[in-house]
């Protein structure tokens, strides 16, 4: 397959930093969106988009996967704002959206032509905030996805931009971009636009991103169709913070330290922060890219990954891309050819 449409330079790579990091006038919308628990659809199922599966594991921690299973996520309001770009193929808008009582900024590209066109949220790696600007990040996949008949919502998360803030984001293995990430999905299902088709929405995260998608399968199995996630972190935060940490003097590394104690002194919270834990959870396809050159997140990660995908009889695919680096450089495009065959399969 020819790579289709033209894309934009790659975002520049920034390298994680804690636990669950990684490298990398407007409408209204419709009343708010409920991702209340429910019991877990079969593959033979429909997909309802209100429904999160019922809590299997027990936890009173809420900065777990287990406590984010048992909040009724909400998405609504989607606002369109100023055009930033206006070209051929698509129209570029500053967005914001309400995530479980957050406003979160982020960036819309809504393809030229005739809709409802499928919808796909974008999940950037770990630029830090204070240096990030709205929509940074996947540039190169916002632009080609949009080229390719695809509404193209990137958050910019909380903390970031000109989104609220959320101070105990960091200390809390950064598990409210998760909740940002599904509130993206609910408020474009809610928005009543007509260019978008809230029945055919799937997620794209890249290096943190890929944690974040991670999170939000296990979390709210039957949101989207589809995924795929680029380069991503571990499964495991445990084994993301071990690799990542920066020293002691860190005042973040440290809060984390007395707050959750460490992989080692408490196991159980860590085993709970993991998506892996509750891979059985999962109903949709994923597709992960990873380079074997990849000296930023070890392609291990992503095996360990897909095993446990496997074993638990999920429909998982990596796709291993010999001597690539974790930005993605020559093989990028290919990559984004499998990449838009995939969701074509599952979204058109």
């Amino acid at each position: 397959m020819q790579l289709r449409g033209m894309a934009c330079a790659a975002a520049g790579l920034v390298l994680v930093l804690v636990a669950t990091g990684g490298c990398t006038g407007g409408d209204d919308g419709e009343a708010a969106r409920t991702h209340a628990p429910t019991p877990a659809p079969t593959p033979t199922q429909s997909k309802d988009p209100s429904a999160t599966p019922a809590l299997t594991p027990t936890s009173a921690n809420p900065v777990s996967i287990p406590g984010l299973i048992k909040r009724a996520h909400q998405g609504s309001d989607l606002r369109l704002g100023a055009v930033l770009d206006r070209n051929s193929a698509y129209t570029r808008y500053a967005i914001t959206y309400e995530a479980n009582g957050l406003t979160i900024s982020g960036i819309m590209n809504v393809p030229e032509g005739e809709g409802p066109f499928p919808a796909l949220v974008l999940a950037h790696g770990y630029i830090d905030p204070a240096v990030y600007t709205t929509g940074r990040g996947l540039m190169r996949e916002q632009d080609l996805l949009a080229r390719n008949g695809y509404v193209v919502l990137h958050t910019d998360y909380r903390n970031h931009a000109r989104s609220d803030d959320d101070p105990d984001n960091d200390v809390n293995l950064r598990l409210g971009y998760t909740e940002d990430t599904i509130g993206a999905v609910l408020a474009l299902r809610a928005s009543g636009r007509p260019e978008i088709d809230g029945d055919r929405i799937g997620l794209l995260g890249r290096s943190m991103g890929g944690g974040v998608v991670y999170n939000t399968l296990v979390v709210a199995p039957g949101l989207v169709d589809a995924a795929v996630v680029f380069a991503p972190v571990s499964s495991r935060p445990a084994e993301n913070f071990d690799h990542f940490q920066r020293s002691d003097d860190d005042p973040v590394v440290a809060k984390i330290k007395a707050k959750h104690g460490t992989p080692e002194a408490n196991p159980a919270f860590w085993k709970e922060a993991a998506p892996i834990t509750y891979v059985d959870r999962v109903t949709e396809p994923l597709l992960i890219h990873h380079g074997t050159a990849d000296d930023t997140c070890p392609i291990s990660w992503s095996e360990q990954t897909t095993a446990a995908f496997k074993v638990a009889g999920k429909d998982v695919e990596l796709l291993k891309y010999a001597g690539e680096g974790h930005a993605f450089g020559p093989q990028w495009p290919a990559s984004m050819d499998r990449t838009m065959a995939f969701f074509d399969r599952h979204l058109r």
